[in-house]
């Protein structure tokens, strides 16, 4: 490995030498000698300690606890630290009893020794376990052999000695001891070389599978039905009605990143690729994933597995393309809540839906069969699910426990040592009392195998092997025979009991069972779905916006951000304090109670000096307090839009607790901690307050410091010594101001809307004084006064996001304004890529420090590239303006349907074209590359972008103003609002301006009465409702 490709090819020129390369042999023997010798050693010595390294790096049952013990454990790491064991190495437990034996503590001692030289850190545990009278003598001997060492230096110190008397040790604790230990060796147990050498426990062997010689089948049962999709480009396309996504894989041709869906309620959910690979999880994605979540669009692999076998032959595949891929088209099917993988292999049909219950931690896998062969046929179905319980499998796969429920015969599993979650347990099912199982995954996959080829399915069932001290996993196997045209449905349930707020496994278990229970769980999610989505449903002249806008932005943020908080590359699980209020805030047409709630979870999440945790993670609140200058502006925000458009004044009294923790230190960037709460609450109205007199901090420009970071937070280090001013952000607080004076005004509060007021019009001036640079706006100063956005800069010379919330905001010069979007236009927009930049040019070779931003490659993601919520709100900000023109060519850009025309687009795009994604690469040769898709908060401000900015719509209360910005060659269009349980059908006709030169709305007509006001009033009498409006265009 070298610093640089050059020197890399130089180290493979220089060792091509073959006297060289014998140099390197002898100088490591020698090194190896020396220090073998340094520790008093000889190379049998060291071969055994070898042998039992390996033991450590990948524990084996033999060595570890018996299972009876490891069951039996309750406690989590935390019951080591009163031993001053941390619990974050691994530990080998020595247990010794009798003087004789000492010869056994003096090799651990120098094993550890070894190991130690060699960059194993381990903590050894010594029991003195002498109960004939002689303990202080053993202790003495214990003690003797560590101090004349190497070792003496490193007792009671982590990955050093420790030396306890076992009579001190409870019960309750020396379980947990030998649930954790890797190695645990015993003096009664012969010496070192015998026990390592101890033969393991038969392993039960199930029979092969005897194999018959395939038939060939009618190939006329390969044949994929005929769909009609629109926005079609070879390898996918949505149905009509855009509700699903469907995509047409074979060995040859595949998507070229994994397309996925996520499923999900507010508990629990997974992420499933077009391929059928998955992870799942409960509470949170990333600190209590169930499966492994594994990261790697390449490969698209995963922890969760479905198989079909023949039992004649022997063959076997499964009904999705992954992990066994069989001979013939796979269609994948991706819709809101809900996807289904369909496939015929050897005359054999299969359809496999996977769903997530609405209401319940549970997902369903529902593999529907149909015989097409002519024939009988004897088949089995094998589920299959690595646990991890936790948040990596390496840390977790120790602890792991399986049992089998006598009653239900669900399969159980806990991790006792998760004690951020207490009393989880996780259970893999099926609807067949003749099934059988193994939780054993070294057995399932054998050894050097694959999940591709696992070594059970050339058995003829699986062992019935389960309890601790395994490679945990779960896997089921279901037997059937069909007769020619005969159909089996076969239900396997994956879940999670003892969430906070949910039903035990036990309970789930029997809930869900039986094939009508599952098909009453999908019901549920098509019923959530549909309405949840159809609030707002648009008809217009492009399709692509059409599908997008009635269904898949919500979907991606109500189902990823809000309730998953995950997609494929990223298994976040925390709770962003401004990320998924911006989500929420686009939901105050379909599911206000959600921004509702948002708002109060957030306000929770302020500590007593107004400012906020960052980020956190359910269920506990672990998070990270920052100097972040913009987070606890947006819950004042958010509050105003909800109660401006709700009416729901009731929220702004809701009582809620403050936390209390540390303040941070003007150098201290950050603090991860678990903060405690603080005495007393305050109305929701009082943290808004509280948070804008937090941010009512400026610099000597009269602008708000940046801190380390606002909205972008790559610029971490523009203002870290407290005196760095942000341009973006004395726009963004205009905007709080502005809006929740009104809300102040409204709440019987003039004091302190009249203090908005006027800090708002001081802070407009500041802005107009000192940050325009001569064409455009400015971004920020660092702490030593140098401007960031300037002409003066050679790098980040321009910002779009300080040109758009000029407009956004309305703080600004109109004339200014104009010119700023005009610079962001003729430098930002880049048409021939189908993308706008964040800012150009990108950070690379100057010696300013803006922080992490500059880490990034030039051109990809905030540095230079596309970040979508920037690309969106210069749309807007063109729309505010009236330049429809550039209002829509922008959203034509940006729209992910429109990047995935054909193949030779979705070669350069990649990601999913139904989704939005963060960030599109703006540097060779990945110019047009999708980035971070699904999980982005982009999607929500998308969907404000279309039926607020663009066609118009604003809720106030029960009124609903339409003010439309289309493209001048657009008729109109039609939108179908839901009012609570009422239907609104909104026909916008749209005609070119008349002589006397009016534009915009002209006529609005209700159930064919004129609105003088041009206002739709709102009334929820459950019945339909027409409207007719005109307008002139531009």
């Amino acid at each position: 490995i070298g610093d640089s490709r050059e020197m890399a090819l130089n180290l493979v020129d220089k060792y091509q030498d073959r006297r060289l390369a014998d140099r390197v042999f002898e100088l490591a023997w020698t090194h190896a000698q020396v220090l073998l010798r340094q520790i008093n050693a000889n190379e049998a010595d060291a071969q055994l300690y070898g042998r039992l390294a390996n033991a450590i790096l990948y524990a084996q049952a033999g060595l570890r606890a018996d299972s009876s013990v490891q069951m039996k454990n309750r406690r989590g790491q935390s019951g080591l630290w009163g031993y001053a064991i941390s619990g974050d190495l691994p530990i080998v437990l020595l247990r010794i009893g009798d003087l004789a034996n000492i010869e056994l503590v003096r090799q651990l001692i120098q094993a550890h020794a070894y190991w130690r030289l060699k960059g194993l850190v381990v903590d050894l545990v010594i029991w003195n376990e002498d109960r004939a009278g002689y303990r202080q003598a053993l202790q003495d001997q214990i003690l003797g052999l560590v101090a004349v060492g190497l070792e003496s230096q490193v007792i009671d110190r982590p990955g050093g000695i420790f030396i306890r008397s076992a009579e001190q040790i409870s019960e309750e604790d020396r379980t947990l001891f030998q649930t954790v230990a890797r190695v645990i060796l015993s003096d009664n147990r012969g010496t070192l070389a015998e026990q390592l050498d101890r033969a393991l426990p038969p392993v039960l062997r199930v029979p092969m599978l005897p194999l018959k010689t395939p038939r060939p089948e009618s190939p006329a049962a390969f044949d994929l039905p005929q769909r009609e999709l629109i926005l079609a480009n070879g390898i996918g396309g949505f149905t009509p009605d855009g509700r699903e996504y469907v995509i047409t894989t074979t060995p040859d041709q595949l998507t070229p990143a994994p397309w996925v869906n996520v499923l999900a309620n507010a508990q629990f959910g997974s992420v499933i690729s077009e391929s059928g690979q998955a992870y799942t999880w409960g509470e949170n994605a990333h600190e209590f994933r169930l499966t492994p979540w594994e990261n790697d669009p390449v490969s698209d692999a995963g922890g969760e597995a479905f198989y079909l076998r023949d039992e004649e032959t022997g063959q076997f595949w499964s009904p999705t393309p992954l992990p066994r891929r069989g001979a013939t088209p796979y269609v994948s099917r991706h819709g809101f809540g809900y996807s289904v993988f369909e496939h015929t292999e050897s005359g054999i049909q299969s359809e496999l839906w996977v769903y997530v219950a609405t209401d319940a931690a549970v997902k369903f896998a529902v593999l529907k069969l149909r015989n097409l062969s002519g024939r009988a046929r004897r088949l089995s179905a094998t589920g299959y699910v690595e646990w991890v319980l936790g948040d990596l499998r390496p840390k977790s796969v120790m602890h792991v426990a399986s049992e089998v429920d006598p009653y239900s015969g669900a399969l159980y599993a806990r991790n006792a040592y998760n004690t951020e979650f207490p009393n989880r347990v996780a259970f893999f099912d099926v609807d067949d009392p003749q099934r059988t199982f193994t939780c054993d995954r070294a057995e399932f996959i054998g050894r050097n195998g694959s999940l591709a080829s696992p070594a059970a399915l050339g058995r003829t069932h699986l062992s019935g092997k389960l309890g601790s001290g395994l490679d945990p996993c779960c896997a089921i196997q279901v037997g059937c025979t069909l007769d020619d045209g005969q159909a089996r449905e076969i239900v396997f349930r994956l879940g999670v009991g003892g969430v906070e707020g949910g039903e035990d496994a036990n309970r789930l278990v029997h809930r869900f069972r039986g094939n009508d229970a599952a098909r009453r769980a999908l019901e549920q999610v098509w019923q959530f779905w549909n309405h949840s989505l159809g609030a707002v449903q648009v008809e217009t002249p492009d399709e692509s916006l059409n599908v997008l806008t009635n269904g898949w932005l919500l979907y991606q943020t109500i189902a990823c951000r809000i309730w998953a908080r995950s997609g494929y590359y990223q298994s976040g699980g925390a709770f962003g304090f401004r990320d998924q209020l911006q989500d929420a805030m686009a939901l105050v047409h379909n599911e206000p109670s959600l921004l509702r709630a948002q708002l109060l979870r957030c306000a929770s999440r302020q500590f007593l000096e107004g400012d906020v945790q960052h980020w956190w993670h359910p269920p506990v609140g672990r998070g990270v307090r920052t100097h972040c200058s913009d987070d606890y502006l947006w819950l004042a925000l958010a509050t105003s839009r909800y109660v401006l458009s709700s009416g729901d004044t009731g929220v702004l009294d809701e009582a809620v607790p403050f936390l209390e923790g540390r303040p941070l230190n003007l150098d201290d960037e950050s603090c991860y901690d678990l903060p405690g709460s603080a005495s007393g609450t305050e109305s929701l109205y009082q943290h808004c307050v509280r948070a804008i007199r937090f941010g009512m901090r400026f610099g000597e420009h009269g602008l708000p410091l940046i801190g380390s970071g606002d909205w972008n937070d790559g610029m971490n280090r523009v203002g870290i010594q407290g005196k760095g001013e942000s341009v973006w952000l004395g726009f963004f607080l205009f905007e709080v101001l502005r809006q929740f004076g009104t809300l102040a005004r409204r709440h019987d509060d003039p004091a302190f809307a009249d203090f908005c007021a006027a800090e708002g019009v001081r802070l407009s001036e500041h802005i107009e004084q000192n940050a325009w640079d001569g064409a455009w706006y400015r971004r920020a100063w660092f702490d030593d006064g140098t401007p960031l956005g300037s002409a003066a800069n050679a790098e980040c010379q321009i910002d779009s996001i300080s040109q758009s919330w000029a407009v956004l905001s309305g703080a600004s010069d109109p004339e200014r304004a104009r010119r700023a979007m005009q610079a962001v236009d003729e430098r930002l927009v880049r048409r021939e890529a189908g993308l706008v930049q964040l800012l150009d040019p990108p950070f690379d070779q100057t010696d300013l420090d803006p922080g992490y931003i500059k880490g990034y490659v030039p051109g990809v993601r905030e540095n230079g590239g596309q970040y979508t919520h920037a690309a969106i709100w210069a749309a807007m900000a063109f729309a505010a303006q009236g330049d429809s023109r550039r209002a829509w060519e922008i959203t034509t850009l940006i729209n992910p349907a429109n990047h995935a025309k054909s193949r030779d687009a979705i070669a350069v795009y990649k990601v999913e074209p139904y989704v939005m994604a963060a960030d599109v690469y703006a540097v060779a040769p990945h110019t047009g590359r999708g980035g971070w898709s699904w999980y982005t908060g982009s999607a929500g401000w998308m969907y404000r972008l279309i039926v607020e900015s663009l066609l118009g719509l604003r809720l106030e209360v029960d009124r609903l103003h339409i003010a439309p910005c289309l493209p001048a060659h657009w008729p109109g269009y039609t939108v179908h609002y839901r009012y609570r349980e009422t239907v609104y059908h909104i026909a916008v006709e749209q005609t070119r301006a008349g002589d006397d030169g009016r534009i915009g709305v002209t006529s609005v007509k209700v159930d064919g009465v004129e609105q003088n006001d041009r206002t739709i009033h709102l009334v929820d009498d459950h019945r339909e409702h027409s409207v007719a409006m005109m307008m002139h265009a531009r």
